[in-house]
């Protein structure tokens, strides 16, 4: 007789337990490929680990997302699906992944290697999830070291119109920021917390330089007088528009960095000046900038958070056999 998946187990126990009608998902848990694939969370960090030592921007990309995948769909993959004749505008061609978002083609080489160790048993959705933890270690310097629970499977679903709806332009205030994560299941804390990985990675020029440096604003100037040297007036998406690292500080390194750009005014958004409009953010801020360890503790459980966003699992989904395209 076959043994009765472990993640099928707690479900039977938990159904006897409160009596309740079978239900078609089942909770994330660390390691749910442990029978199935046991390899599957070694061979993405590996090909993460080559990706990043080449151009830690991989990491900072991987991240990302995560972040664009969950909030939209939820943590589904629905990112990753290409267009096709019957869904010719899916998620990736929406102006806030179009073209900023990257990244994909690292997927698709995670998913190879996956496949071919476990074919049709890795979820999309769990590599993104998968990619972004192990980015988090790597460029923190696994100062940043956390489980990942897996279990998600790929959604069906792809339409440009979602990120507009959901992911807020890096020009907004405080409260547009707040709820569009409460929206989600998250708080304003989560909100200051995921904000930080803005301590890696290139913005182009066009996400800034309209409320930025061509409006008044509380950018520092010296910073300011720098990227208009790499920045046109006229920057605009898909026109010519230069990318600027983030963070001129630690470019590379997933750090607290950020939140003491945040307090000598020396951030790109508006979104990340936003910190500063309330006593409570930027009460958070100055612990983030200056306790050691406080910013990742919480980094770490504001990733597994984010990551477990209307997820779909068991009998919901599909696994994938290709991250672009539906089965």
């Amino acid at each position: 007789m076959a043994a009765i998946p472990a993640n099928l187990m707690v479900c039977a126990l938990l159904l006897l337990a409160v009596g309740c009608q079978a239900s078609p998902f089942w909770p994330l848990q660390i390691g749910f490929y442990h029978d199935k694939c046991p390899q599957a969370e070694a061979v993405v960090k590996g090909v993460m680990e080559k990706a990043i030592s080449k151009n830690p921007g991989n990491g900072a990309a991987m991240i990302r997302m995560l972040f664009h995948d969950c909030f939209v769909e939820g943590c589904d993959a629905s990112v990753l699906l290409d267009p096709t004749p019957f869904s010719p505008t899916p998620e990736k061609l929406s102006p806030p992944n179009d073209p900023s978002l990257r990244g994909f083609e690292l997927i698709d080489a995670i998913k190879d290697a996956v496949e071919a160790a476990c074919p049709g048993v890795v979820s999309c959705a769990d590599i993104i999830a998968f990619a972004a933890r192990d980015a988090s270690c790597i460029l923190s310097r696994g100062k940043v070291n956390f489980e990942m629970p897996s279990g998600r499977r790929d959604g069906t679903f792809s339409n440009a119109s979602g990120p507009l709806k959901f992911l807020v332009p890096p020009a907004s205030n405080l409260s547009e920021l707040v709820a569009s994560f409460v929206v989600k299941g998250l708080n304003t804390e989560d909100l200051v917390i995921l904000s930080g990985a803005h301590t890696i990675g290139r913005s182009h020029c066009s996400s800034f330089v309209p409320d930025r440096l061509n409006a008044p604003s509380d950018i520092n100037g010296g910073l300011a007088a720098f990227l208009r040297r790499q920045c046109p007036a006229d920057a605009t998406p898909g026109g010519n528009d230069p990318t600027v690292m983030q963070d001129v500080v630690t470019p590379n390194k997933l750090d607290r960095q950020y939140y003491k750009n945040v307090l000598s005014h020396t951030v790109l958004f508006t979104s990340d000046a936003a910190l500063m409009t309330s006593e409570e953010t930027a009460r958070m801020v100055v612990d983030n900038a200056n306790i050691p360890g406080w910013w990742e503790d919480r980094f770490e459980k504001a990733m597994v958070k984010m990551a477990g966003i209307e997820v779909k699992s068991g009998y919901q989904g599909q696994i994938r056999k290709n991250c672009r395209a539906i089965n």
